[in-house]
């Protein structure tokens, strides 16, 4: 029941933000979104390749965040396999675009350095984590593919955490100290994702998996 629940949740605030990011972005001018004037006062220009590589992550993002929650539904899986193994292909394709996109994207970010290596750190995990679910349901490994994809997911929900961060630290430390704020919201928004999702893969999914192991090896 509780794992339901954190099921809905997770499903409710990616279709939020998705729906967010959809219309600031794709259905009016993405130059009026708030975050790109921003970044318009603190850099000179903005090309147009940048702009493309944006709409590129952005759509490929949102696909991926949506999609996410019904590949990782074991109740889904079980229903329709064929479904389940379609929505999985698009969901790698979305992640191998929205990574690259993103990687380019996270050279160029705003807040320094610090910010850049904190997102293409992210980009560069959502793609290795993507590849590594690859490989193992290529070897017909369920629970290490199972694993991996959550682990992806995990980097895929910075989506919605680096959204709420954003309003946190505007709040708290105003738009005079943005380029800072920036700087570890790029950090905060996927790794603390990224160590919840590994301690639930090692506390709760690892000893359910071997206890299933056991019942079997025992009947």
């Amino acid at each position: 029941m509780q794992k339901r629940l954190w099921w809905w949740i997770v499903c409710g605030l990616a279709l939020f933000i998705a729906g967010y990011s959809i219309v600031q972005y794709l259905l009016f001018d993405a130059r009026q979104a708030g975050f790109v004037q921003l970044k318009l006062m603190l850099s000179a220009t903005l090309n147009s390749f940048w702009y493309i590589m944006l709409y590129l992550h952005i759509v490929f993002g949102v696909l991926a965040l949506v999609i996410g929650p019904f590949t990782l539904s074991s109740k889904l899986r079980e229903k329709n396999v064929k479904r389940h193994r379609i929505l999985g292909y698009i969901y790698m394709v979305s992640i191998l675009f929205g990574g690259l996109a993103g990687l380019y994207l996270a050279l160029n970010a705003t807040g320094g350095w610090v910010a850049q290596l904190g997102f293409a750190l992210l980009s560069l995990g959502w793609l290795f984590t993507m590849f590594q679910a690859l490989v193992q349901i290529k070897k017909r490994n369920i629970q290490g593919h199972q694993k991996w994809m959550l682990r992806n997911y995990a980097l895929t929900f910075a989506a919605v955490t680096l959204r709420i961060w954003l309003p946190l630290f505007t709040v708290l430390f105003g738009f005079n100290n943005f380029e800072y704020s920036y700087a570890s919201i790029a950090w905060l928004c996927w790794v603390p994702n990224f160590i919840v999702m590994e301690w639930y893969i090692q506390h709760k999914l690892t000893k359910v998996a071997n206890y299933r192991d056991m019942t079997k090896a025992n009947r």
